[in-house]
């Protein structure tokens, strides 16, 4: 299933000022649930949009960051894996691991 299809359930009641994501969620649909939100939508325009509309390309770019920092969090087997059982152990091991990659 793709991940747009999960994006409104995931949206409802969350409070944003801004809502950033890549072309993939660049549907109708979310991007309505994020202007009756109030948030404003920090997404691409796919190529084959018949209007294509604006997105602040500066903000854009702090996408770059959390990807960067999902895909080195990942390096680290314990949390990439999941071995605890406890969200609260598991919570603490990404506060673990996001210190050290901060420090280094």
């Amino acid at each position: 299933m793709h991940d747009v299809t999960q994006a409104l359930g995931l949206l409802a009641g969350l409070p944003a000022g801004a809502v950033l994501a890549d072309k993939a969620y660049d549907a109708d649909g979310v991007l309505g649930e994020i202007e009756k939100a109030g948030a404003k939508a920090v997404i691409p325009p796919k190529s084959n949009r018949k209007q294509q509309r604006e997105y602040d390309k500066e903000q854009y770019k702090n996408r770059n960051l959390v990807e960067r920092f999902f895909c080195r969090i990942k390096q680290f087997r314990r949390i990439a894996t999941r071995y605890e059982k406890l969200a609260s152990r598991y919570s603490a091991f990404i506060a673990l691991a996001a210190s050290f990659i901060w420090l280094v």
